[in-house]
């Protein structure tokens, strides 16, 4: 059930206090062309005068509701199968809304950062899609609609967002995340329904942007967030007169034949607030039927102060969005950050968090490790992402009997000179490229070293010159070479065998 927000917020949202003869409206993202979750209650909600009496209708479902004091509705259609197009009508007030080409289908909710963000038509001039040009010519398909919000922040939870459905045209397709795309494609062919995907993104921003404060407040393991932002409002302070000197540098250094200075990523202030992006891009939506997340985001808390407590953050914003959707546990499907080259960061640490994610039912990884590229934050290959994303989709939220995880650590035993590492959906495992690379061991001290690996049957033995191993982990490094399949020619996602202890582990 939706959760509205203050009366504060919607005079805010509507534009002014609600007068004695409302506007019946709905929020903008039930417009024609709308894709509505099929096979579970309908909710249908907006704005009217108050106290006035509303009929809503669907493909022969007709409900009656009511608008409360303030003016607000909402109403509850029974569950329909795939189907469409249909109208959707809403009754009173003096007058009837229509919304013409609604179809039931599945819709799927991608968010995160730039990996997600990052539309067919790639972030010219330094990061492109693989076979962009081709993918954008043959992106017409009549059973994809997008929805794609523009960033926006907001200090309290808004009830409406300035987006609507358009179809899935080269056009619009080009502008929208290449994952989100790929991943509906996938989805339409297979279940042979419309699907629609809602593009709810912005890059550079952490995860602590897209948790509730509601969560925040529940949950104290969640508050070195709040660390995280004094730090940087200290570190960015008077952020405009840093750009007007930059400017300014900039200028003189091409006046005088000289090469402009890198002056580093600016990150959007307004952004990196705790539930900044969660109050604009997530909270309109919560009232609408989702057939599940699909998640690309984690760069950004890859620094040193921020990587520690990933894990308890992440695990914090999935349980926080399926409370706030009050749809059980909605399938969250991930994309694991890649392999890329950044020396002051973290990346195996946030990798492992994601992998640790896995513990909360219901949901999906996506290894993206072997598909990354070292020199660049945004690999061009989207395709496979979106393909693992939608095999996972197949086989937990469509019940399809088929291989869909990766190799999963499951526990690190005894074995002559090291360690004997054991997996589960380990069938088949063998290693791309050659040998098994990337395991390291350590004793109690933790003081990790690299290991010689070898596959034996449906487990890894890893040894190395260290006295009384006790741990081991895998493709810990930021960029990672050579991988471990299993049969269904999925690759292991970075781990380490170590109990977690929020912000107390240290390695080198």
């Amino acid at each position: 059930m939706k959760l509205w927000a203050t009366a504060a917020a919607a005079t805010i949202v509507l534009g002014g206090a609600v007068p004695a003869a409302a506007e019946l409206r709905l929020p903008r993202f039930f417009s024609d062309g709308a894709v509505l979750q099929r096979d579970r209650p309908l909710h249908v909600w907006g704005w009217a005068t108050p106290d006035a009496a509303m009929m809503v209708g669907l493909h022969g479902a007709r409900v009656a509701a009511t608008a409360d004091r303030l003016g607000r509705w909402d109403a509850w259609l029974p569950p329909q199968p795939a189907g469409g197009p249909y109208m959707l009508t809403v009754e009173g007030d003096g007058g009837t809304r229509t919304l013409r080409d609604v179809m039931l289908g599945d819709v799927w909710f991608a968010s995160g950062q730039s990996n997600m963000e990052m539309p067919l038509a790639g972030f010219p001039p330094t990061a492109h899609v693989k076979d962009a040009d081709k993918e954008i010519a043959a992106a017409t398909n009549p059973h994809i609609r997008l929805l794609r919000l523009e960033h926006k922040s907001s200090p309290f939870p808004l009830e409406d967002a300035d987006a609507a459905w358009t179809a899935c045209t080269p056009e619009t397709a080009a502008k929208f995340s290449a994952i989100g795309y790929f991943f509906a494609r996938e989805i339409a062919a297979r279940e042979h329904v419309t699907v629609g995907v809602i593009d709810s993104t912005w890059g550079g921003t952490p995860a602590d942007s897209w948790v509730s404060a509601a969560a925040f407040g529940a949950d104290p393991a969640l508050q070195p967030a709040y660390t995280a932002r004094a730090r940087f409002e200290v570190e960015q302070a008077d952020p405009d007169a840093q750009r007007a000197a930059e400017v300014r540098e900039d200028a003189a250094a091409k006046a005088a034949g000289r090469p402009v200075a890198d002056h580093g990523w600016h990150p959007p202030e307004e952004a990196y607030r705790p539930s900044a992006l969660y109050n604009a891009m997530v909270a309109p939506f919560t009232g609408y039927g989702i057939a599940g997340v699909i998640w690309y985001q984690g760069e950004t808390n890859s620094n040193v102060a921020r990587a520690p407590f990933y894990e308890a953050l992440f695990k914090g914003l999935i349980g926080d969005w399926r409370r706030q959707f009050g749809q059980g546990n909605l399938p969250f499907l991930f994309a694991q950050i890649s392999s890329f080259n950044s020396p002051q960061e973290n990346w195996g640490l946030v990798r492992d968090a994601q992998r640790r994610a896995l513990d909360l039912a219901d949901t999906g990884i996506a290894v993206t490790t072997d598909v990354g590229d070292p020199a660049n934050v945004h690999p061009s290959d989207k395709q496979t992402v979106a393909a693992r994303l939608a095999l996972a989709a197949r086989g937990l939220a469509y019940g399809e009997r088929i291989a869909w995880q990766p190799p999963l650590f499951r526990q690190a035993t005894g074995a002559a000179g090291g360690l004997r590492v054991w997996f589960d959906h380990g069938e088949g495992l063998s290693a791309h490229g050659g040998a098994v690379s990337g395991f390291e061991l350590a004793g109690a001290d933790r003081r990790f070293v690299p290991a010689t690996a070898r596959i034996e049957g449906e487990t890894v033995v890893a040894t190395a010159p260290v006295t009384e191993p006790r741990f081991v982990r895998y493709h810990w490094a930021n960029v990672t070479e050579g991988g471990l399949y299993n049969a269904a020619g999925l690759p292991a996602p970075t781990f380490t065998s170590e109990p977690r202890v929020e912000g107390h582990m240290v390695y080198p």
